[in-house]
């Protein structure tokens, strides 16, 4: 593993990013420690993450020769309308899998002693050939290499480009997970297998299966996930961000601390906005959760001896298929352009060269898929200008950027115009 006189490499943040550039880095004789600020352990965080082949080289590259992390098929997507009526369908054989699977995968993959929980970042002293990166610990580490994957809220890239920050999108998802032995058979038997769209007239709901807390896929023992998409003003989101004790938190809100109340409100809007199929997952539903959409869009990844990786250099909105599977894609660059240029700046420019426009366009094609629901509108064809339809919809979300933009069509320069402005 580790030799002799090798490179050192210091990675912020734990989770996907972190993990899959750590494991990558170790496995080609780097000297690698990762620190995460988080005192748990993150694998039960999350929740479904669509599968793509586009994970296989990722996966690999980590020392996975079991590339394919278990998950459940689906054929296809459909939408339906307030009622309940299928209005599209869009075929696209994929697997779904969970968030915590994925994760144990690469945390058991990594050296155990070398994976430091409860330690934040703290500071950097950048230096010609090392940085020195002070910690919350105390400890100040040298590094040949310092990978920022701390996620949408980056202390690193705060310290190296604090003019980016997230910026709010509009609206919030409210996510919830449910027991498929809590819902109905009429549901298991017609809908467990589905990944939905739903157009309630308020915003965008999507369900889809995933497997059980115990990683089963065993009918009986899955679960199956949503998220429903509503517009949240400015007082309104400063009502969702204020726990019990009147503390309103800045950014987002721990799900233990979210008020009983707004999920209560949430499955009554269920019973009045959705079909009966429909509201019974979010009324069966267990770890609720908030999620504010934010778009984060670096000018700039590379700096010197130090990079962005994942959220922490482009945050875009679940609507594409790229938060985790984006990660590894630029984990699998940087260590590309690693092993092309020995001057370790040399390569973190070519990492920037090759990542800093596909992080663009992803911000910008999610954003432009949720515009109807930043928006307020009932339906994604209510601005005819948009030209965003259900189907449009069923065919580019979670996908990757890249088979997505088969899809765009006449909106084509529409599109290219956003990406460029």
């Amino acid at each position: 593993m580790n030799q002799p006189g090798s490179r050192k490499a210091i990675i912020v943040g734990g989770s996907m990013g972190g993990l899959f550039i750590g494991n990558m880095l170790v496995r080609r004789g780097w000297d690698v420690d990762i620190y995460e600020r988080v005192a748990g352990m993150l694998n039960v965080r999350g929740a479904g993450i669509a599968g793509h082949p586009e994970y296989e080289p990722i996966m690999r590259a980590c020392g996975l020769s079991d590339a394919r992390p278990v998950g459940i098929e689906v054929e296809g997507r459909t939408a339906y309308d307030q009622d309940g009526r299928v209005i599209a369908f869009h075929p696209h054989p994929q697997y779904l899998t969970f968030w915590g699977v994925v994760h144990a995968k690469l945390l058991g993959a990594f050296p155990a002693a070398r994976y430091h929980t409860g330690v934040g970042f703290q500071g950097l002293e950048p230096g010609t050939r090392q940085c020195r990166v002070r910690l919350s610990n105390g400890e100040t580490v040298a590094a040949d290499l310092v990978v920022a994957a701390d996620g949408l809220r980056s202390s690193v890239r705060a310290a190296l480009a604090p003019d980016i920050v997230p910026d709010y999108g509009g609206y919030f998802a409210f996510r919830g997970i449910a027991p498929e032995h809590k819902l109905s058979a009429r549901f298991r038997d017609t809908m467990m297998g589905r990944y939905i769209w739903v157009f309630p007239g308020d915003g965008q709901f999507s369900g889809y299966p995933i497997c059980g807390m115990d990683f089963s896929t065993e009918p009986g023992r899955r679960q199956y996930a949503y998220l429903w998409y509503r517009a949240i003003g400015a007082e309104a989101m400063r009502d969702l961000l204020t726990d019990a004790g009147g503390r309103c938190h800045e950014h987002n809100i721990p799900p233990p601390l979210i008020r009983p109340e707004h999920f209560v409100r949430l499955r009554q809007d269920a019973d009045r906005l959705l079909a009966p199929l429909f509201s019974e997952i979010v009324r069966a539903a267990e770890h609720d959760m908030l999620q504010p959409m934010y778009d984060v869009e670096s000018r700039e990844i590379a700096f010197g001896n130090v990079c962005l990786l994942g959220d922490a250099a482009f945050t875009a909105r679940p609507h594409v298929g790229i938060g985790v599977l984006k990660a590894g894609q630029d984990a699998l660059e940087l260590i590309q352009c690693l092993e092309r240029h020995e001057v370790i700046p040399e390569a973190l420019k070519a990492y920037a060269a090759a990542r800093v426009p596909t992080g663009r366009k992803a911000v910008r094609f999610s954003r432009y898929l949720g515009t109807f629901i930043e928006r307020g509108h009932p339906s994604p064809e209510t601005d005819p200008d948009l030209q965003l339809t259900a189907q449009f919809l069923l065919q580019t979300s979670a996908r990757t950027v890249e088979s997505a933009e088969a899809f765009l069509g006449p909106r084509r320069a529409m599109f290219d115009a956003l990406v460029t402005a």
